[in-house]
């Protein structure tokens, strides 16, 4: 009897422990793949902007093929002299960094605005890889180019690049937990402080702008692998379930009454109402633009610290500007934190 009794009590032990188990098998995994994928959508944030953040830092080296074309390393022989009737004595280029500007800038708009139109009859897979393809090509070209032509198409291959992953990876958010977002914003923010400081501290250590350059192929290596290898495949998810959620964690812009009031009416807001929207995003829109006006300011050659020779106090300018950028971006953790799983 006794043995009975124990064979019993052993039996129902192990019952107990596999209905236990049962539950955590799909929790680990649930938790498994939470952090692939947040990882995942940093690096691609992290690499989808690295190469536009270089190519903005690398602005004056860049030029410098204007003087010195047949200088392969981009530095010059022999410090240039001020001229004593020059107006400024920060005047380096006879062409601005607004070039370069342009050049990193015009193409992702230009991506953004007809993206709508037919990108997403395109599959993901080939738009990730075009947009890896373009970004090791715009390292590579500006670094074997001879000539401010050459490495501007350079410039704009990373552009291409940028703007592609930008619209591509931002869509594929929405097959994902709400959390990737935050992920992929920080990531952003990142490439700016990474990507200003890896060139120039590369540069300040003694390498050559050519060979940083060419240092930085792994960042498209990486950003494939992330999206091959590292994200998981997205898994259908209760409509049902998700809608409630996302009701959950909405917070009306304007008040309670007035949506009550009106059902269904937010896109025949009236002027005061939509008013009150703005002045709620305002906390939002205003940060942000400081930066960018900055960031942009910055590059496009008003703020000329970086023609002092060998001083590079221009980059030093960037790079506060993007660590601003890195603290706004990772804002969105705490700003949304009610979204994370």
């Amino acid at each position: 009897m006794g043995g009975c009794e124990g064979s019993r009590w052993r039996l129902l032990d192990s019952e107990r422990e596999e209905t236990t188990s049962e539950p955590q098998a799909p929790l680990l995994e649930r938790q498994s793949a939470h952090w692939k994928n947040a990882v995942g959508f940093w690096l691609l944030g992290l690499c989808n902007n690295f190469s536009y953040v270089v190519m903005l830092s690398a602005a004056h080296d860049i030029l410098r093929h204007e003087r010195a074309s047949g200088n392969q390393s981009h530095v010059d022989p022999s410090p240039m002299p001020i001229p004593h009737n020059s107006s400024s004595r920060f005047d380096c280029n006879s062409l601005s960094t607004a070039a370069v500007l342009l050049a990193d800038i015009l193409p992702t708009l230009i991506i953004k605005l007809l993206a709508p139109l037919g990108l997403h009859l395109l599959p993901y897979s080939p738009r990730v890889l075009v947009s890896g393809v373009c970004s090791a090509g715009s390292f590579i070209l500006v670094a074997f180019s001879h000539s401010v032509a050459i490495s501007l198409c350079g410039v704009v291959l990373a552009s291409i690049s940028s703007g592609l992953g930008e619209v591509t990876f931002l869509s594929l958010t929405a097959f994902y937990p709400r959390a990737v977002i935050s992920w992929w914003s920080s990531g952003t923010g990142g490439a700016g402080l990474l990507g200003a400081l890896s060139y120039l501290g590369l540069t300040q250590a003694g390498l050559s702008p050519q060979h940083t350059l060419l240092s930085m192929l792994g960042i498209p290596a990486l950003l494939l692998a992330s999206y091959f290898l590292l994200l998981t495949s997205p898994e259908p998810q209760d409509p049902g379930g998700e809608d409630e959620a996302e009701t959950a964690a909405r917070q009306p812009l304007i008040g309670s009454e007035t949506s009550e009031s009106k059902p269904g009416s937010s896109w025949n807001l009236s002027l005061q109402e939509r008013w009150i929207v703005i002045k709620g995003l305002l906390c939002y829109i205003v940060p942000l633009v400081l930066v960018y006006f900055a960031e942009y300011f910055i590059n496009q050659g008003l703020v000329s610290e970086g023609c002092c020779e060998g001083c590079g106090r221009g980059s030093w300018s960037t790079v506060r500007t993007h660590l601003s950028c890195l603290v706004l971006c990772c804002s969105l953790s705490f700003c949304f934190s009610g979204t994370h799983p």
